[in-house]
């Protein structure tokens, strides 16, 4: 008995290229589209829409609330501002907010910098009042909003009372009487 031949050449290694080496490639599918079949060059039935239906870059998609994902939502920024003898500290909330978690948050954050951001310098004549008129700002954006659809994540906070009618809001009567004083002591 006869051994066969051992074979030529290596096993594993792929056909030589047939062709041009140096032509381009047929164009691909974008990521999310169907590979067309050879010779069907269509384009997708619905531009805009991943294979699954589910809508890709470019469908614009209305904003939902940060903390509920109600909607209707406003892009919004709420600020606090907290004044230190001599330090600041600066508070921001960014995000689309419905009008209920929206009133809520910027209700808070008013009523917190009007009883502890006047308490330094700059805070007195410059950040605070800043601060309190965006959140007016910010009021009458939210105001503009009608009331949000259901929440479906989390429950809502709930606004509260109204910034004037929270006893803590009043503090800020006292620098203002202070340098108040001090104008007609001065005069």
């Amino acid at each position: 008995m006869s051994m066969p031949p051992p074979p030529q050449g290596n096993p594993y290694a792929s056909a030589p290229p047939q062709g041009n080496p140096y032509a381009a490639a047929p164009p691909q599918a974008p990521y999310g589209y169907p590979q067309p079949a050879p010779g069907h060059n269509q384009p997708h039935p619905m531009p805009g829409y991943g294979a699954h239906g589910q809508p890709m870059g470019g469908v614009p998609q209305p904003p939902t609330c940060r903390i509920c994902t109600a909607y209707p939502a406003a892009e919004v920024t709420i600020r606090g501002h907290i004044g230190m003898l001599l330090m600041m500290r600066f508070q921001k909330w960014e995000g689309p907010f419905c009008k209920t978690c929206g009133t809520a948050l910027r209700r808070t954050s008013t009523t917190n910098t009007l009883w502890q951001g006047w308490w330094s310098p700059f805070s007195l004549f410059i950040f605070n009042p800043y601060t309190i008129i965006n959140n007016l700002v910010v009021r009458g954006k939210l105001n503009k909003l009608p009331e949000p659809g259901p929440a479906t994540h989390v429950a809502r906070p709930d606004p509260g009372k109204s910034v004037l009618e929270r006893p803590a809001s009043y503090v800020a009567l006292l620098p203002i009487l202070w340098f108040l004083f001090l104008i007609v002591r001065g005069g």
